[in-house]
């Protein structure tokens, strides 16, 4: 994944619409090298040295996302998001003044990525292509190459001026899990047997139920909009899109669960809180 931002870098600075404002850049090839004393390209280049790679952890979050899949709960663990620093430097080759054309070549890479905050997305490559969030990049980091003059004596090669660029990935290296989706969830409510415990006395001890379901049809597609109700309670809902629906609050017991979409109608026996294997399912 790395590699594909490497590749997205050098077409955002190899991009052909550039050539008309940015000539000496459009001109450069580019290279991710790294800029040791023996490294003496044959043309002008633009090289990108890829320095460090750490998680960012501003970013990092802790929330998974659920998604309801068959009938299954599908856990994805947030993606760990990695900050990729890299280091530009420019290398003129022929000509006079070879100074000023480096400076020309550095200010042309740098109003080129710093007019992007994020990575346009027509610029992604390989696994990067409609990665979400979008790739955050900032040039000319105020906290990028903390000492330069050891970086250069690092590689073995004399200071030289350069633009250090950081451009934020996800990393997704986790398997998604796969659980039961809920279909009772329980309350308890009541005294507790201390003020330091938390256990509830028996007799004010409550449980508060509330049960969930999906109706669907003959063949099993869900049927969005159907009313579903706890007959005798009062309690109703509407289904979902995906054919979800939820109700409660209710007590333990047995109820007669009515589902109607249109004229058609299907009344089922439940019991709360469901058995093992059982569900609040209903089937037209």
């Amino acid at each position: 994944m790395i590699n594909d931002l490497s590749e997205t870098l050098r077409a955002l600075l190899d991009d052909p619409n550039l050539a008309s404002a940015f000539p000496e850049l459009a001109a450069a090839q580019v290279v991710f090298d790294r800029p040791a004393e023996q490294f003496k390209p044959s043309q002008t280049t633009v090289d990108l040295f890829l320095y460090d790679v750490r998680e960012d952890m501003e970013l990092r979050s802790n929330e998974p996302t659920v998604e309801r899949l068959n009938g299954q709960a599908v856990i994805k663990r947030p993606p760990l998001r990695v900050a990729c620093s890299y280091l530009l430097t420019a290398w003129p080759v022929g000509g006079g003044e070879l100074p000023l054309q480096e400076q020309k070549i550095l200010s042309q890479a740098l109003m080129v990525l710093a007019r992007h905050p994020t990575i346009p997305p027509s610029f992604l490559k390989g696994s990067l292509a409609g990665q979400e969030p979008p790739l955050p990049m900032m040039a000319s980091r105020a906290d990028g190459l903390k000492n330069p003059s050891e970086f250069w004596t690092a590689v073995g090669n004399k200071l030289r001026p350069s633009v250090s660029v950081v451009v934020t990935i996800s990393l997704d290296p986790f398997a998604p899990e796969t659980a039961p989706l809920v279909v009772t969830s329980d309350v308890r409510v009541g005294e507790r047997t201390s003020p330091g415990e938390t256990r509830l006395t028996a007799q004010t001890r409550q449980d508060i139920f509330r049960v969930s379901g999906r109706v669907t049809d003959a063949g099993g597609a869900p049927v969005a909009g159907a009313e579903v109700a706890l007959k005798g309670t009062g309690l109703r809902a509407e289904a979902d899109a995906d054919g979800r629906y939820s109700l409660g609050p209710l007590a333990a017991g047995t109820y007669k669960l009515r589902a109607q979409t249109g004229q058609t109608v299907k009344e089922v026996n439940i019991v709360v809180p469901a058995t093992s294997g059982n569900n609040y399912n209903v089937q037209f």
